[in-house]
């Protein structure tokens, strides 16, 4: 072996292991972030990794994803955040509630994140303003918080004889207080009585069905949060026991009995966000895309759940519904 063939085989042996690190370094890591489980998404997550895909960004071919799922314990998306800041990822992609909203802005403020939120952004104090973000975050607003007044005129049509009718929040919700003054808004302006319950866990919700039911709701409204979202088989059952008419934010409840829904579509959410991961892995910034702002709204009808009541809904409810079960 010469001098020039030894030199250029030891030469390439010291830089294969730089070379081999570079090389694996070249695929961006996007960290998903959120308060829910796989379990209860599996249609929304398929719609982001559809759009990524669209967007040229295959996971496990061309872009990694870690996951990070609360599983509904909220007091952890800090210490997952931190994991993803730690794991120096591309992009965090934070979903399922407020909480993984903000756990994820006050992680950092350099790694770009897209959001999911139900509530407003600006209002929350997760961006400057709608159409310029600032800062390191943009993201999809669903402003399911702003549609409780309308979910409210809806149960009115149906039970438009209920005395009272209930309101139940989560008061961990950072916005719950402007969920109850705007459904007390716009019940004083009809002279509807409402009364308001609270709950946070398995078994405050138990309790609180049984306590609207001993003050005689005739109704009940389930506020937009993301905890409630992943207890609804527990909503829809209780329901069902005390033979309660309600409504509540997502499709997903009346999928599985819950007796009608009007909210934005999760789907289309989701899809949106794998727009905007898939936009800044190409370069544009947060700061420079718009807050999103969901305008496909869904009513849902349980036929079905109704007739088990006893209810019968307006012909021109109906024919407003964008989906009837049957």
């Amino acid at each position: 072996m010469n001098r020039r063939d030894f030199i250029t085989l030891v030469g390439g042996a010291a830089f294969a292991p730089i070379a081999a690190d570079a090389q694996q370094q070249v695929m961006p890591v996007i960290g998903y972030l959120s308060g829910a489980s796989l379990r209860l998404l599996p249609n929304q997550i398929a719609a982001f990794r559809q759009a990524l895909k669209e967007s040229g960004f295959i996971e496990d071919q061309n872009v990694t994803i870690e996951y990070r799922w609360a599983e509904s314990q909220f007091d952890l998306l800090p210490k997952l955040a931190a994991e993803l800041v730690g794991r120096s990822v591309s992009v965090i992609v934070a979903t399922g509630g407020d909480q993984s909203v903000l756990a994820a802005k006050a992680a950092t403020a350099t790694i770009p994140i897209v959001f999911t939120l139900g509530a407003d952004p600006v209002k929350l104090g997760v961006v400057a303003s709608l159409n310029r973000p600032g800062g390191n975050l943009t993201g999809i607003s669903q402003f399911t918080t702003a549609l409780e007044p309308k979910r409210l005129e809806l149960l009115r049509e149906v039970l438009p004889r209920a005395a009272i009718i209930a309101l139940m929040v989560n008061p961990d919700r950072p916005d719950s207080g402007s969920q109850v003054r705007d459904v007390q808004a716009a019940a004083q302006a009809v002279g509807q009585q409402i009364i308001v319950l609270s709950a946070n866990t398995e078994s405050g919700i138990d309790a609180a069905f049984a306590s609207l039911v001993q003050q005689r709701a005739g109704a009940l409204l389930v506020a937009s949060d993301s905890y409630f979202n992943r207890r609804r088989e527990q909503f829809v059952a209780l329901a069902a026991q005390y033979a309660l008419p309600a409504i509540y934010q997502w499709r997903d409840f009346a999928a599985i009995g819950g007796l009608m829904s009007y909210g934005t579509s999760l789907v289309d959410a989701y899809r949106q966000v794998g727009v905007y991961t898939g936009r800044i892995l190409k370069g544009e910034k947060p700061a420079d895309l718009p807050i999103h702002q969901s305008t496909k709204v869904e009513l849902v009808i349980n036929l079905k759940t109704a007739k088990t009541l006893g209810l019968t809904f307006p012909l021109s409810l109906l024919g407003r519904a964008d989906e009837v079960m049957e």
